[in-house]
């Protein structure tokens, strides 16, 4: 495929060249994927950094830049996801897509003297850098390409990348077939789904029954399980800078082979639930529930899809198992139960998810997050941008090797990457560092470590995970309680509804009270009756419902905090005001769930 291309001279040093291409055929439209409406619904609600993602590509040796941009105009020509836009009005979300015969896109060329010490983080920093700029989703191409040259020799291509039409997965397959350009290859045709085939399947009777189906799993666990699995003193905000800690290891990937071996599990498996059970343990959490995305290119007709399929699974993995072994052997129908159910209508997904725990009284977070992108095609961006060691030096990573890199803003407390199973185990992780401090993050990942190692060995029993692995439980002190499957803290509560009161008194108690009016003798830390607002309204008109409604928009953010499943609306506070049956003995104005028709 040939097409007209043509260089400007911007401010700076920097060329730009413009690249036509064309298919002929006609126009085509249809509606938005699953997984395209999940994403476009995230990109304009986030900052642009924090949903736009990147890769860099290597650039082989001898090839010219002309070379470069003609692989990249095949590239444009072969998938209908780059040349798909969204049309759709200011203020609404698109509903449909349209893939366009033909075009322009522009690639920068940063041709260099001499390129610096680190030229691959170099060339990420680049592409980095270049997804702070929002795609506009009804005009821009979906890739912004800058090639990093020496001397008129294009080293690397940096790239930034929309969201709408690729995920990790997508741009892992770019890169394969760009390389696969470069070295005179001829690619076979594509042989996976269109965006808009699957669009159409998706809109199928069989394509709704999954897509009902995914909501009761969702429903199911938002309405039972642990609202945060980070709720504990130190986690606040929605979107917390974290710094990337990477981890390489040869001796980890032989004892995750090993404890494969030995179980008959697969190692993907295995590395989950050691994952997992960490994670429970530290968190101190009965169910380990994570978002666990890429699950949607299991199907061969999805896996080397150019599209956005990053819909998450769900994983709900219940941890009250005696041992490793046997928690192993859940985690596979939990995996593959959560990846049956990773196709859904997002705006129904998350209108029923608003509801939910309207009704609960919680705020679902999305908080702890295990990417397994070991199966894809490795990325330059995953393994370069680590900072680690070369792959290829067995010294370097034979025993554990633990480097800090640069911190991005992300919506979770703890993300997980994992690049490389073998040869050795290469991951990167970010941990909110309010709750984990640097020397912790190494403790939990060096854990994780020695968790693999004894596994590998015999059968562990769970309740040995501190002695094993170096990482005991959050103490969260007294004040916190395990109240309807989530652990909250009745202070931080009164707390947060008073201020969403605008400083009315409020006291939050949990449980039946104890014999003095107080909480009870096991200091509500079971299962109980739920938490129970007493606000004094003064000569104010309060309802439980405008109670509820206020704290639950006060929410995000805030982890510890779970709404009451009562209100008490009181005129004054007693003298003895953090006292529950003091409350008690105050002549009640009104009371009710919040939730429904006020009792008055």
């Amino acid at each position: 495929m040939t097409g007209a291309s043509r260089s400007a001279r911007p401010p700076g040093g920097a060329r730009v060249r413009t690249v036509a291409y064309a298919t002929g055929g006609g126009e085509r439209r249809g509606p938005v994927t699953m997984g395209q409406a999940n994403m476009i619904r995230c990109m304009l609600r986030d900052e642009p950094e924090h949903i736009n993602i990147h890769d860099v590509w290597p650039v082989p040796a001898g090839t010219t830049e002309d070379a470069a941009v003609e692989a990249l105009r095949t590239l444009a020509v072969r998938h209908e996801a780059l040349r798909t836009t969204f049309p759709h009005a200011a203020g609404s979300a698109p509903r449909e897509q349209v893939v366009a015969t033909g075009g322009t896109f522009t690639v920068t060329v940063l041709d260099h003297e001499d390129l610096p010490e680190d030229p691959a983080g170099y060339a990420d920093a680049l592409a980095r850098g270049a997804r702070a700029e929002r795609f506009r989703l009804d005009r821009d191409f979906p890739l912004r390409v800058r090639l990093v040259a020496r001397s008129g020799a294009p080293a690397f291509a940096a790239v930034a990348a929309s969201h709408a039409v690729t995920d990790v997965g997508a741009l892992a397959v770019l890169r394969e077939e760009w390389l696969g350009l470069l070295a005179g290859e001829t690619l076979p045709p594509p042989d996976s789904l269109t965006p808009l085939a699957l669009a159409a399947e998706e809109a199928a009777p069989a394509g709704l029954r999954r897509s009902a189906a995914s909501l009761r799993h969702w429903e199911r666990i938002i309405r039972t399980e642990p609202q945060a699995m980070f709720a504990e003193p130190g986690a606040e905000g929605t979107d917390v800078p974290t710094p990337r800690l990477t981890l390489r290891s040869r001796r980890a990937a032989r004892a995750l082979a090993r404890v494969a071996e030995r179980t008959g599990g697969m190692p993907a498996t295995v590395l989950l639930t050691a994952w997992c059970a960490l994670v429970a343990h530290r968190a101190d959490q009965p169910v380990c529930v994570a978002a666990v995305p890429t699950s949607n290119r299991y199907h061969p007709r999805l896996a080397r899809s150019v599209n956005t399929l990053s819909q998450d699974a769900l994983l709900s993995l219940d941890v009250r198992v005696p041992s490793f072994d046997a928690l192993l052997k859940k985690a596979w129908g939990a995996a593959l139960n959560a990846y049956r159910h990773s196709q859904f209508d997002a705006v129904a997904l998350w209108e029923m998810i608003g509801e939910t725990t309207r009704e609960r009284g919680s705020r679902f977070a999305r908080d702890v997050v295990f990417n397994d992108v070991s199966t894809l095609p490795p990325t330059v961006a995953a393994v370069t941008s680590a900072a680690g060691p070369d792959p290829a030096d067995e010294d370097a990573t034979a025993g554990l090797d633990l480097r800090w890199g640069p911190g991005q803003v992300l919506p979770t407390r703890v993300l997980t990457f994992v690049h490389a199973i073998e040869p050795e185990l290469h991951l990167a992780a970010w941990l909110d560092p309010a709750l984990f401090a640097p020397a912790e993050a190494e403790a939990f990942l060096t854990g994780l470590v020695r968790l693999l190692e004894a596994a590998a060995e015999d059968d562990v029993p769970l309740a040995s995970l501190t002695r094993v692995t170096g990482v005991g439980p959050v103490d969260r002190g007294p004040d916190w309680h395990r109240v309807d499957g989530s652990w909250t803290s009745p202070p931080l509560v009164a707390r947060a509804l008073s201020e969403a009161l605008r400083g009315l008194p409020v006291h939050v108690t949990a449980g039946p009270p104890g014999p003095d009016g107080g909480p009870a003798e096991d200091g509500g830390r079971s299962e109980d009756g739920g938490l129970t607002a007493y606000v004094a309204a003064g000569d104010r008109t309060l309802t439980p419902a405008a109670a509820h409604t206020a704290l639950m928009d006060a929410l995000p953010g805030r982890p510890g905090v779970l709404a009451p499943r009562r209100y008490v609306i009181v005129h004054r506070p007693p003298a003895e005001a953090d006292r529950t049956s003091a409350w008690l003995r105050q002549q009640i104005l009104r009371e009710g769930t919040g939730r429904d028709r006020d009792v008055t």
